[in-house]
Formats: structure tokens, sequence, C-alpha cells
């Protein structure tokens, strides 16, 4: 949704954008589970927060604060029939708790209890101004009542910054109860035209022109909305149209998907407005009320991902159906969850049986590549970055990481023509991009290589990220290695402030003290870098200066080398 359309919403919403985490701690009966159980909120361990409210609650059951963290843990993890039985302990007394009736109206709406969904409003409870005119709308069509639904459809649409969301839903229920004619009429009036600001407005619209069998217009709708290059769902959708296939309205079937598209389409208007627990917890709503939203499904496993809950982001994408268009995208998804959690085995596994499944699917290849590259497999990652780039019709400026990363790879399997080609094409493609100037920069100035040129492009690479902390290390670095060592210190300084622990950055400070004669400090920064778990080629290195000194390290390193022969013949 675009921002303009995002204010209107945030402030209808009234008292939901206002919910934050429960923050009055109350005395419990089991401190040492509550405790544990803040702990867990803090970082948002919704699994372990379940467990540990569980068990506070054990010992003080009517206890509202806890049983409202525990509403917000259990919705997190989607656990609806769970926070439901919480919810009604705290609106049975008397308590008019927003979470606490969210989670009961999803558990009633799961059980399509849409008289007490109705009930409860009228007993005053509430979620937020918006989410409760639109429940209580979809509510009237699950009762039967499309006369009063379309009543409180009406007045959502008659407020400015509500219209969109007012005029998408009306269509929705008109077109579940078989009024095609009617939703197409919504949606295609002059105000109706800002509903194709939403991805999921565009796709009713079509299935509904198609229902209609105007399917001309349904893909004329379909080029309009999503342009000569959709994803791969659009474009099998396009196909079935030119194909004369009638296309099912599954946008919302009934009062329950009704339900799931009133907490999806809030989720996405507030995705980067609001706290993200409290996103996922409409986003979870949705999928609960409604397994099969694929849309809702990415958001909830984006979404745990942004808050580091790998393993829960895992198995959200992974709950993404085979054969559904999103399939692909969710299974890259949890592959690259699987390598954040370190498993790059498993995430090499998963991309491999893709691949094999998938052949020629530039995504795959390229997320395969990149495992494979976590692995320190670059000769594999090599194969699969070059069949990735063969599938380029022309290069665009876009794709320079395909050949950014492959040059990784093969200067680290010391074929360095090759990786300064494709460091030299993804420059091409990209010519002010900030990691390929710094690599190559940093490469020229390891190897001794056109120095004038290499300090230039790191340069460039400090201007385009002067925040950079490894590229301004670069920047202090081709000075040292140039001899410049006074001009070496400010940038090297600044570096160590940004990447305070990093133990290349702080062994590169004390060289380059030592070579502006500021002997002392470097010992004390070599000290330093041993201590932030230096690889052990390194480690030995850093304790061979603080035994003999710099100086000396150099000249029995010179010593070493085999001196370089030449052929005069």
């Amino acid at each position: 949704m675009p921002r303009t359309a995002i204010r209107p919403i945030t402030l209808a919403l009234g008292l939901a954008l206002a919910w934050t985490a429960p923050s009055h701690a109350q005395t419990a009966a089991n401190p040492g589970a509550y405790l544990a159980a803040r702990l867990a909120d803090a970082d948002s361990d919704f699994a372990a927060a379940v467990d540990w409210y569980d068990k506070a609650l054990l010992a003080d059951p009517q206890n509202p604060d806890l049983l409202e963290r525990a509403i917000t843990n259990d919705l997190a993890m989607g656990a609806v029939d769970k926070a439901a039985a919480s919810g009604a302990i705290l609106l049975k007394s008397g308590s008019k708790n927003q979470l606490a009736y969210m989670a009961v109206m999803a558990d009633n709406g799961l059980a399509d209890r849409y008289d007490r969904i109705i009930a409860d409003q009228k007993a005053g409870h509430s979620i937020g101004i918006l989410v409760d005119r639109l429940v209580l709308a979809w509510a009237r069509v699950g009762a039967g009542n499309m006369t009063e639904a379309q009543a409180v459809f009406d007045s959502i649409i008659q407020e400015p910054g509500t219209r969109t969301l007012g005029l998408y839903h009306k269509a929705l229920a008109l077109a579940a109860s078989g009024d095609f004619e009617g939703a197409d009429k919504v949606l295609s009036s002059p105000d109706g035209a800002n509903t194709l600001q939403l991805r999921r407005a565009v796709l009713a619209h079509v299935q509904i022109l198609s229902q209609l069998a105007r399917a001309p217009e349904a893909i004329a709708l379909i080029d309009k909305g999503f342009g000569p290059r959709p994803d791969d769902g659009i474009a099998a959708l396009r196909a079935r149209l030119l194909n004369n296939e009638k296309l099912d309205f599954d946008i919302a079937r009934n009062a329950r998907d009704g339900l799931a598209e009133v907490f999806f389409t809030l989720a996405t208007a507030l995705n980067d407005q609001a706290d993200q627990t409290f996103v996922l917890l409409y986003a979870r709503t949705a999928t609960v009320l409604r397994p099969d939203h694929v849309e809702a499904q990415l958001m909830t496993a984006t979404i745990l991902e942004s808050l580091d809950q790998l393993d829960l982001a895992a198995s959200a994408f992974s709950a993404v159906p085979d054969g559904d268009a999103a399939y692909i995208a969710a299974q890259i998804g949890a592959a690259e969850v699987t390598l954040r959690m370190g498993r790059v085995d498993d995430a090499v596994a998963l991309l491999q049986a893709l691949d094999t499944r998938t052949p020629a699917d530039i995504n795959v290849l390229t997320a395969l590549a990149d495992a494979l590259r976590r692995q320190d497999n670059c000769a594999l990652a090599i194969q699969s970055y070059s069949a990735a780039v063969a599938l380029l019709d022309k290069p665009a400026p876009g794709n320079w990481p395909l050949y950014y990363k492959r040059a990784g790879c093969l200067a680290q399997l010391d074929q360095w023509p090759a990786a300064e080609a494709d460091f030299r094409m993804a420059l091409t493609l990209d010519p002010n991009q900030p990691r390929v100037l710094n690599e190559l920069g940093y490469t020229y100035v390891d190897r001794g290589e056109n120095l004038d040129e290499a300090l230039q492009m790191i340069q460039r690479a400090v201007a385009g990220s002067p925040d950079a902390g490894y590229i301004i290390d670069s920047l202090a670095w081709a000075y040292y290695r140039l001899g410049r060592f006074q001009d070496a210190v400010a940038p090297q300084e600044k570096a160590s402030q940004l990447m305070p622990v990093d133990p290349v950055v702080t062994d590169h400070l004390g060289d380059i003290y030592w070579a502006v004669g500021r002997k002392r400090e470097a010992q004390f920064q070599w000290r330093r870098a041993l201590s932030y778990d230096p690889d052990d080629t390194e480690k030995a290195r850093i304790q061979r200066k603080l035994d003999i000194g710099l100086d000396e390290v150099m000249a029995e390193e010179k010593a070493a080398t085999p001196p370089t022969t030449t052929n005069d013949n």
C-alpha cells in the first residue's frame, strides 16, 4: 500500500495503534517464572515466553498482567485457541482488554460464531475503531444479513481516511455472496480505482471480471497493475485468462476469509508504522483464520525473521504449500533463514533439492550459490553462479551481485584474471557500488597492482558508505601499503571505533601505530586483537609481532619468500 494511504488508516485504527506490550508489572506468585518470561519478552522469544507465562499462571491464574502477556505470546505463536481461553478469563472479569477480545473474536470467527462477535461488540469490547467496524461488517455477512453488512461497509466508505479499505472489503463481500456485478461496480467506480493500489484488490477484480466472462478486461487490468514482467503467479493467471479459463473467486470466499483479510490488509498498512510484534499479531491472526492465506504466511515469516525468531520463521516459510506460485520463493526464504541459524549443510541440501526440481531458475541458482559459498565450496558455487549468469538475456544494473560474488569465489581459488574480469563487470553494471569498489581496490592494494586506481576506488567506496568500518579500514590499509603511514592513522582509528572488536581492524591499527613509531600503542592493539578470536594463522602472526616486533616479522617473511625468477631467453 502506498505511503499516501497509510497515515489516514493508522489514525483510524485508534486504540489499536496505541497498543504496546504490557508494561505494568504486578507481583507474581511465581517471580522466577515471571522474570524469565519478561526476559523472553525482551528477546521476542515467543516460544520460551509462552512456557514461562504458563508456569507463572499456574501459581496465579487470574493475574491480568500475566494473562495479557500470555495472550500476546500465544497469538504471536498462532495459538488462537489458547489465547482465547486466557482472553475469556479476562473478559469475564469485566476487562475491556483489546488483545483479549481480539483472541476471543478470532476463535469465534474460526467456529463461525458470528452472533457472538456481534454481541461482544454490543457489550463494548473493542480492538480498534476501524478493525471493529470491518469485523462487524463481516460478522453481519456471516450471520446472513447483507443489508446490515453493507450499511457498516458504507459507514466506513463515508470516512475519507478509510474509504479505500471500505470499498475493497465491500466489493469482496459482494463477490463472496455471488454478486459479481455489484462487486465490479464498486471496484470500477472513481473512488474504487484507488483500491488498485492494493495487490490483492487487483487480483480480486481480475477474478471478478473472469467470473463475468470479461477476460480481455481482466488481462488489461493485469498488464496495468503488474507491468510487463509480472511474477510467476500473476503470469500464470494471465496465461489462464488467455486460454479462456474462468478463474475462481478465492480472495474472500466467505465471512471467515473476510475476517482474515481484515487482519491482513491492516497488517500490510501498518507493517512499517507500528511495533513489529503488534503487526505480527495481526498477520498471525489472518493465517489462523485462513491457513491458505499465503501472503499473510509470508508476511508472518518475514516479521519473525526480522525479530530473529529464525526457527519460527523457517516454519512459517515452510508452511507455504507445494504447488502455490510462491512456493519457490518461500523455500528460498526458509533456506536463507536456515543459513542464518548456522545450519549451512541443511540449507545447501534444501536448495540442491529445489534446483533439481526446478532447474534453470535464476533465484534458486543464486540462493544455492550463496549457500555453497557459505559452505566454503567455491568450486560448486562458481558453477551455480555461472548457470545463473547464463540465464540473463542482458545483464542489468541489478545483476551486479552475481558477478561480484562469483569474483570473490574465483579470487579465493586463485583464479585472479577471471575474478578481476567479474569485478570489472560488476562495476560496469553499477559503477559506484561501494562493496565492489572496496573489494577490488583492496585486492589490488594487497597484490601491489594498480595502486593509484585502487586508492581512488577505495576513496569512492568510502564516499558511498562513509560509516562502513570495513571500507574505511581498506582506505587506511591502502595508505599503509603505499607507505603513507601518517595518512593511514586517522581512518584506521575511525575504523576501529566503528568496528571495535574486529581482530583484523584492530591488528591493522597496531601495524599502523608501529609504522609511525607509536610502538607501545601498537603492542596494546595487538593484544586487543588476540582477545577478539582471530583465525589461527593471524593469531600466530600477531603473537610473533608481540614477541619480536613488526620489523623482524616482516624481515622473516621476506626471507621465507622464494625469489622471483625471470627467463631472459
